[in-house]
């Protein structure tokens, strides 16, 4: 697996033995980060069920001014830990082993809030909407923040989310991608 865009362009990432986690296919991460590709410059990310960190090392790639790699396993951690030192963004990237299924109490509602989050849940794990639910409710999202979500095509992803506004889906072969925005002041329009 390698980064597709960006300073890193080339840069291959470490990744996990066997099939616990299952890293995004290059063809699904280069269509995300088009469609994505005017937000993502200066861009605090998060980056949910992180893996190999791939998604989250991309946005570094293309500009983002920090990520922040979220993964319950312990060899996910290390892999990331490895390819960020790898990429050389120790310095605007942290990681955190913590199990999402709970909630998100281990980021702070403090500044800096995000402005892109990358979910990737095992597929038919039912961790979609909990996750969406804890991003919420932690008040960690910027207003109009963008959540990108992939997750198996042949599950429904539910729009009806308090504070998210689904506004895209895309298929790739068994690939679904929803993009959501948040909406923390109701009064605000879309872009």
């Amino acid at each position: 697996m390698r980064i597709i865009g960006g300073d890193f362009k080339g840069k291959k990432l470490a990744s996990l033995r066997g099939s616990a986690t299952r890293p995004t296919a290059d063809r699904v991460r280069e269509s995300i980060f088009n469609i994505t590709a005017s937000i993502i410059q200066d861009t605090a990310v998060l980056d949910l069920f992180a893996g190999t960190g791939a998604l989250g090392l991309e946005a570094l790639s293309r500009g983002a001014a920090s990520a922040v790699f979220i993964d319950s396993e312990i060899p996910a951690v290390k892999i990331i830990e490895k390819n960020i030192i790898s990429c050389r963004v120790s310095d605007r990237a942290r990681v955190i082993r913590w199990d999402i299924r709970r909630n998100l109490n281990c980021l702070s509602a403090a500044v800096p809030a995000f402005d892109l989050v990358f979910m990737d849940p095992p597929y038919h794990a039912d961790l979609t909407t909990p996750a969406l639910k804890h991003l919420i409710k932690q008040g960690i999202l910027k207003n109009n923040a963008a959540v990108i979500v992939e997750h198996a095509s042949t599950v429904p992803i539910i729009p009806g989310i308090a504070g998210l506004k689904l506004t895209d889906q895309r298929i790739y072969g068994k690939t679904g991608v929803s993009f959501f925005r948040a909406v923390i002041n109701e009064d605000q329009n879309f872009i």
